[in-house]
């Protein structure tokens, strides 16, 4: 009896052909450029880490430490609550990128936009969080976005795009 590794190189093999990464793909993938503020890619950076590397990430801490010295629990901790309450919350997967990455995708930058207008305008915070978690009821996720916004505020990094 034949076992299963001469069973696959018996088989033929189609070659595989990788497709060319074009401007249209990259575009529908990534279709926004990362914020110029850096409250803004400060934020982006630790949803990217804490989404990718789980709620507990070094990298994060050390990145909010070095930006808000003494003053980074409390919008370090509301970030990692804000992330938790989206994932318990939202309908479907959020799209993240990778932290090295120079642009967002369209998740991230709705999440970038929650957060920078959840005081100018809530009710249009409160439309993108819903289509974002692909729910109606988003009270409590827009609570503690609207803390997390209050924080970096208080810490002298308003997130502004």
């Amino acid at each position: 009896m034949a076992d299963w590794h001469s069973r696959a190189r018996s088989r033929p093999v189609a070659p595989f052909i990788p497709r060319p990464l074009t401007a249209a793909t990259l575009g529908n993938a990534l279709p926004r450029v990362q914020p110029e503020d850096p409250a803004a890619r400060l934020l982006l950076f630790g949803v990217r880490q804490l989404g990718a590397q789980g709620l507990n990430d070094a990298a994060t801490a050390h990145a909010f430490i070095t930006a808000f010295g003494k003053g980074f629990r409390g919008p370090l901790l509301l970030l990692r609550a804000l992330m938790a309450e989206m994932s318990a919350a939202s309908a479907g997967p959020i799209q993240i990128a990778p932290w090295c990455c120079a642009r967002m995708t369209a998740s991230e930058g709705a999440l970038i936009e929650v957060i920078a207008s959840i005081e100018r305008d809530s009710e249009r915070a409160r439309l993108l969080l819903s289509d974002l978690l692909g729910i109606r009821r988003v009270d409590g996720v827009l609570a503690t976005a609207n803390a997390l916004a209050n924080a970096f505020a208080d810490a002298g990094m308003p997130v502004e795009v």
